[in-house]
């Protein structure tokens, strides 16, 4: 079987925009691949250096929705990045081949800092001197993690894919340098769905834009988060016709709603503004909520097992850590370093 790398920073609970986005991919993939996931802990202090007691419970959020959404134990094999030290000194190998100015144009980084600039994050300040290293060269430490478990293939969403690139070119370059079949080249697979906009119709759902539905909402906190909904900002009655195309409701509904039928009467109905937001959006959270609903099955049943869970994640990092050491070794031979003990 070929190999599965993917996985998320504990900066919070996972939503409906990292569902369509790469755990849909993961969950169907899990039954085709030998599959690696990854809690990228060491990554998250990029954001939460500052606050790393919130770490614990961040790693434990992620892992229980992970469950929920239907990753089988038994099935793939989650990591915990901090337990996996081969990860890291691959990682100072790697930045040995990554200049300063390719770092800084990687784009997904360059939309971050951005990001964070626009919200007025403390440490993120106007000059290029003011970015964290840490933040910096995350990008090359993600290219660690996905080469020390000779990963195939890595579901990613849309906005990742700039990451990939990078580290195909870091295994390019250590391939040129030390010899094929040193590092495996991994390819990114993006979900069929791409790209998920926040509620509030910003370019996409995100914890940190506070626009985000969450996988663990309850059905009260849907109805409330699509009650406030961006939609067509021209449409300020029922009877004037509307826009669907690019229409935060109506994306969701194509996303959620499996009452095909329904939506394109909803969508029909909108543009001769026929029906109100009202409705379409109550649809909307039903559907949401009809969907959420094994996943919060499943969430309740390991919310009482957390030991359990905890100790899962140990106990997989440990049997995940033969395939990191097979690869540092296998580099570090091809450097003419010592081998490990």
């Amino acid at each position: 079987m070929k190999t599965i790398l993917t996985g998320d920073r504990p900066t919070g609970p996972l939503h409906l925009g990292h569902y369509v986005g790469s755990l849909a991919s993961r969950v169907k993939l899990q039954n085709e691949y030998n599959t690696f996931i990854l809690i990228a802990d060491i990554q998250a202090l990029t954001d939460h250096f500052d606050h790393p007691e919130i770490l614990k419970v961040n790693t434990l959020e992620v892992m229980l929705d992970y469950l929920a959404v239907g990753l089988d134990p038994n099935k793939v094999t989650f990591v915990l990045q901090s337990m996996v030290p081969e990860i890291h000194e691959l990682a100072i190998h790697y930045l040995n081949h990554v200049t300063l100015s390719r770092a800084l144009r990687n784009p997904t980084v360059k939309g971050e800092i951005g990001e964070k600039r626009e919200r007025g994050n403390g440490i993120f300040g106007i000059e290029e001197f003011d970015i964290p290293m840490g933040f910096l060269i995350y990008p090359i430490h993600q290219a660690a993690d996905i080469t020390a478990f000779d990963a195939d293939l890595v579901p990613v969403g849309e906005d990742q894919l700039p990451m990939i690139e990078q580290a195909r070119e870091i295994v390019r370059k250590i391939n040129n340098m030390f010899g094929e079949g040193t590092l495996k080249e991994p390819e990114g697979l993006v979900g069929n769905f791409g790209r998920l906009p926040g509620i509030d119709g910003k370019a996409k759902m995100s914890k940190s834009l506070g626009n985000a539905i969450y996988l663990k909402d309850d059905p009260k906190t849907v109805e409330e988060k699509v009650r406030q909904m961006y939609t067509d900002p021209k449409r300020i009655r029922a009877d004037i016709p509307g826009t669907v195309e690019g229409n935060p409701v109506f994306i969701y509904h194509d996303a959620f709603n499996p009452d095909t039928a329904q939506v394109e009467d909803f969508k029909q109905r909108y543009r001769e503004g026929k029906v109100g937001d009202v409705e379409v959006k109550k649809a909307l959270a039903a559907a949401i909520n009809e969907f959420l609903a094994p996943m919060h099955k499943r969430r309740s049943h390991w919310e009482s097992r957390l030991g359990e869970v905890e100790f899962m994640l140990l106990d997989h990092t440990q049997k995940a850590r033969r395939t990191t050491k097979e690869v540092l070794t296998r580099l570090r031979e091809r450097i003419g370093l010592k081998k490990l003990g």
